[in-house]
């Protein structure tokens, strides 16, 4: 491969929108005759995201069983794994509670690989709503904190889902690009900045309680589910997909439950579709609307919220079983994540190169 592929890292709270602003960008970047690969994270396997980019046949690579900081070097592994694509950019979606990345991801990035990978500054997606819900004093306090420590540590910033809230901007929080990634409103100005070279990566270093970080991330139940479902009937995934979510949001919110993320994910032979909610926002659909009714599907659901696991995992697969037909779950588990025990972590930020791409 020629050159270093650029590795555009995009953070953000749970339901941000990273994902789909990742594709977008990857598609728009195709459009320019750009190789496009992905890297996905998360506490366990079975992630809707790797699915969702595979199937939009994005080369992708899922680093799972802890956050990117946590295993460096699982990601290190998953980028070089990537070359054989020839990539010209890298997007990595770091799990949606983390926050110290400069320290623990960008400077070790800088200091130890720097010759093979150019790196982009660190953005971070913020959903309007979210920022309405803290202005409002209404989010839960563990995650205000993970929400307030990634921006604090933001190269830039932007607001998702222009599409919904087009005059998004928020007092005390420099909004550098209001985007959409269902649209791709702003995504083009967005992709120029970042591989502008203009912007330190890892500009910002957080001072970080590790305790207090640990007991935030572990406020959130995490819950990563595979299935097969063999209908009686046949539906369309859009059929599978509606009314679960339906039926998932109103036992949730029906019990108080804060949702910060649920993601639904639905293949069958004629298409695929993806369902997503967040926080109080209305469900997001993505894929095949229209694909036909099969009577085989491949299901996996993410879940994150504030409630006790086990609660979760049962009211999720009384929900599948309401789908009918024959139900085979390959993996269900609920979990709080584990302390945070990153591998390396930087006390002072490390000079690097230009990222321009060409």
């Amino acid at each position: 491969m020629s050159g270093r592929p650029v590795l555009i890292f995009v953070g953000g709270f749970l339901g941000a929108g990273k994902t789909t602003l990742i594709l977008r960008a990857a598609r728009a970047l195709a459009e320019r005759g750009k190789r496009v690969a992905v890297i996905t994270n998360d506490q366990d396997r079975s992630l809707v995201d790797t699915r969702v980019a595979e199937a939009q046949k994005v080369a992708a690579r899922e680093v799972a069983g802890g956050c990117f900081c946590c295993r460096f070097s699982d990601l290190m592994e998953q980028a070089e794994g990537l070359r054989e694509y020839e990539p010209d950019v890298i997007f990595a979606e770091p799990v949606g509670s983390c926050i110290d990345l400069s320290a623990t991801i960008l400077q070790p990035l800088k200091r130890f690989y720097e010759r093979e990978y150019r790196l982009a500054p660190l953005t971070v997606l913020v959903d309007p709503a979210m920022l309405e819900r803290a202005k409002r004093g209404e989010m839960d306090g563990d995650v205000e904190y993970l929400f307030g420590q990634q921006l604090a540590e933001a190269d830039l910033i932007c607001t998702t889902k222009r599409d919904l809230y087009p005059g998004a901007r928020a007092a005390k929080v420099p909004v550098d690009f209001a985007v959409s990634g269902a649209t791709g409103e702003g995504v083009d100005e967005w992709l120029a900045e970042v591989l502008s070279g203009r912007r330190m990566a890892g500009a910002r270093l957080l001072e970080v309680d590790y305790g207090r970080y640990a007991e935030a991330e572990a406020a959130l139940a995490w819950l990563n589910l595979e299935a097969a479902i063999r209908l009686a009937i046949a539906k369309s995934p859009a059929l599978v997909c509606g009314p679960l979510c339906d039926r998932l949001e109103e036992e949730l919110r029906g019990r108080g439950i804060f949702v910060a993320h649920l993601k639904i994910f639905d293949q069958c032979a004629s298409g695929w579709l993806k369902v997503s909610l967040a926080g109080d926002g209305a469900p997001r659909p993505e894929g095949d609307l229209l694909a036909e009714a099969a009577e085989e599907h491949q299901l996996a659901i993410n879940l994150r919220a504030i409630a006790e696991p086990e609660e979760m995992r049962e009211l999720v697969l009384a929900a599948l079983r309401e789908v009918g037909g024959s139900l085979e779950i390959r993996h269900a588990r609920a979990f709080r994540p584990a302390a945070p025990r990153p591998e390396h972590r930087f006390s002072a930020t490390v000079a690097s190169g230009p990222v321009t791409s060409g």
